[in-house]
């Protein structure tokens, strides 16, 4: 069963088109990454199918329910963590769940059960009774997704849930949230990568606005399966970039002061030929490895070819 669909999804404000005609279909117990850069449209996405804001054009529905026509039974079974979610500081972390599921209309046996589960879901049992002002980013970022699952959410959304945290307190989102496969869907947004690629069954690229494309993380890497010839050096390569940028069968390089990363249009000639080229440069390498490209390689190819394809 679908948990989310949109059909031509467009909103404009001002007359600047933040989101283009975008279809997607998000199938019950996923784990979706929505990405993008920043500006890309994802939150305006977000906003448009938990009902905070109205399309200009297309449809969208959760669960069944068609987003602005059953506004309200789509909110009963939606959970939302916004990128800068708002607390009671004064609160304890129990005191504001319960407050939360008192506003859904829980009764107090459910509600007491329902917060002592939530809060062991997010790990936050042992700070229940502690002010939620003195917690730390990370710990508020856990209730927040604690409280977007107080009702039992049909579909749970996270918008760039880890992007202002620390490593350590990303992490520990990041189980928070890799535990909840199998118990709703979760339609996560972020321009963090390796996030995504951490937990997330199928992504989804937006760019300007525009859907690039929609696969499960696994089939993308398949479909751009090949492989990056990664090289580090002992001493700056300026010269021996710009040599392999003018062969016909390198497609891009990407360089630093000492390291490269070259992208191969014939992998066969590139492993016969890039030994020789890099010996005859007379650079001293360290380091020399046939990589597959992670998901962020495959994000960066995908939005530089729609740039280059929206400029012609």
């Amino acid at each position: 069963m679908e948990a989310v669909r949109c059909l031509g999804l467009s909103k404009e404000y001002d007359g600047l088109l933040a989101l283009d005609r975008l279809s997607l279909s998000i199938e019950e117990g996923t784990i979706f990454g929505f990405l993008g850069p920043n500006g890309a449209g994802k939150t305006t996405t977000i906003k448009l199918l938990t009902g905070l804001t109205h399309p200009t054009a297309g449809q969208a529905w959760i669960a069944g329910h068609q987003v602005t026509a059953d506004s309200r039974a789509v909110h009963g079974i939606i959970g939302y963590l916004p990128e800068e979610p708002a607390f009671y500081n004064w609160m304890s972390g129990q005191e504001f769940l319960e407050h939360v599921g008192e506003l859904f209309g829980l009764c107090p046996k459910v509600l007491k059960s329902r917060v002592d589960e939530v809060l062991g879901l997010v790990d936050l049992v042992s700070a229940a009774k502690r002010r939620v002002g003195g917690y730390s980013r990370g710990m508020r970022q856990r209730l927040g997704i604690a409280q977007a699952m107080i009702n039992k959410p049909r579909v749970l959304f996270l918008d760039e849930p880890a992007s202002a945290l620390d490593p350590l307190g990303r992490l520990d989102v990041l189980n928070v949230i890799r535990a909840l496969k199998g118990q709703t869907t979760v339609f996560m947004s972020s321009h963090i990568l390796a996030d995504v690629e951490r937990v997330c069954d199928t992504v989804s690229i937006l760019n300007h606005g525009r859907l690039v494309t929609q696969a499960r993380t696994e089939e993308l890497k398949e479909k751009y399966a090949k492989p990056i010839f990664v090289l580090e050096f002992e001493e700056p390569v300026a010269g021996l970039a710009a040599r392999l940028r003018a062969l016909p069968w390198v497609e891009k390089v990407e360089a630093t002061e000492t390291a490269l990363k070259v992208f191969a249009r014939d992998v066969s000639t590139a492993k016969r030929e890039l030994p020789q080229v890099v010996s005859s440069s007379q650079v001293g390498l360290l380091r020399y490895e046939l990589a597959m490209p992670s998901l962020e390689d495959i994000f960066v190819k995908l939005v530089g070819d729609d740039r280059q394809g929206g400029q012609e």
